[in-house]
């Protein structure tokens, strides 16, 4: 796969040299509160990339690692859709890369994977990726209630979200 060119960021495929710069911004307080983690991060982050389910993007925005946007594939014919999740550095929060990095991967899994359905799951308390991922297009579909143990192990609601391909705005 060939890099993918938003309006500021640049996808391309997650290589290893790539690992501490991820885990760096995976590190960082913001991020790690919402994808955790154990101690070593940094092998974390080298399993993710090595995992043949989920394909796992660098993003970068001036010549910089600012984040990962990864995707996965449901296959089955008859449930045939693609998710998407994401971390980005809190030092580029309210810059619009977010929004950027998942319109530039939806593009790509709509037009070149001929994806009809995109879903991501936030937590229902993250208001401002929520936000982001309506100014792609993606629209609530309901709140998946107790759907991830958190940090402090007590269970906290997810936000389902979709975007249909007629739906993404370009």
């Amino acid at each position: 796969m060939s890099d993918l060119h938003g309006a500021a960021v640049v996808l391309r495929p997650s290589v290893p040299g790539d690992v501490p710069a991820l885990a760096a911004v995976r590190a960082t307080p913001e991020v790690r509160a919402r994808w955790r983690g154990g101690d070593d991060l940094v092998e974390e982050v080298a399993a993710d990339l090595e995992d043949p389910d989920t394909r796992c993007l660098t993003i970068r925005h001036d010549d910089r690692i600012v984040g990962l946007i990864q995707w996965y594939a449901e296959d089955e014919p008859d449930y045939r859709h693609a998710g998407i999740d994401l971390f980005l550095d809190p030092s580029v929060h309210g810059r619009g890369l977010g929004t950027d990095a998942v319109r530039t991967l939806a593009r790509h899994l709509v037009d070149e994977h001929g994806f009809h359905r995109l879903v991501i799951d936030p937590a229902a308390d993250n208001a401002a990726a929520i936000r982001c991922y309506e100014k792609a297009g993606f629209r609530p579909v309901g709140v998946m209630r107790q759907y991830e143990r958190g940090a402090d192990g007590t269970w906290h609601d997810g936000l389902l979200m979709d975007l249909l391909a007629s739906e993404l705005v370009r």
